[in-house]
């Protein structure tokens, strides 16, 4: 079971990695365009990206906060006994308390209520989230910082 778990934390983390690329290179190639080339792309953006692929980045950044815990709690390394594992626990928490507090701009965007020359969003939150995964990962790997010390209340 946990191997299952496990393998369902690396694919949904995958899963982001990947849909924050494509958000960060999309975003790009608007910003580099110009005029009604930048207009396209924007409206490409809106239209067959933002809502649909981000509400996936969503699922997948659940899914892997959800298995994440799950592993926490069945493994040696649990939840709140390594920094390495607090921290990619808060870095998780900070990426899904970002997407959902730009799904409403994201929404308004594609939905033509807001211009688009207001995507910047999609590209700082794509891009964000890219460097805290790219962090999480390293501290996969790596396991910094060892145990957190419990602190003696009683004396």
């Amino acid at each position: 079971m946990r191997k299952r778990i496990l393998v369902t934390h690396v694919v949904s983390t995958g899963a982001w990695i990947g849909i924050d690329v494509l958000a960060v290179v999309l975003g790009a190639i608007g910003w580099i365009r110009a005029g009604d080339d930048r207009t396209t792309v924007y409206q490409a953006l809106a239209d067959f990206f933002v809502v649909p692929v981000l509400l996936t980045a969503l699922t997948a950044r659940i899914v892997c906060l959800v298995t994440g815990v799950l592993l926490g709690l069945a493994t040696k390394w649990a939840l709140q006994r390594y920094w390495w594992v607090a921290v990619k626990l808060a870095l998780n928490l900070v990426a899904c308390a970002m997407m959902l507090a730009f799904l409403g701009p994201i929404t308004e965007l594609s939905t033509g209520e807001q211009p688009l020359r207001d995507i910047w969003f999609v590209s700082f939150l794509a891009a964000t989230a890219l460097a805290l995964l790219t962090f999480a990962t390293m501290l996969s790997v790596f396991k910094p910082w060892g145990r957190i010390q419990k602190v003696n209340t009683y004396r």
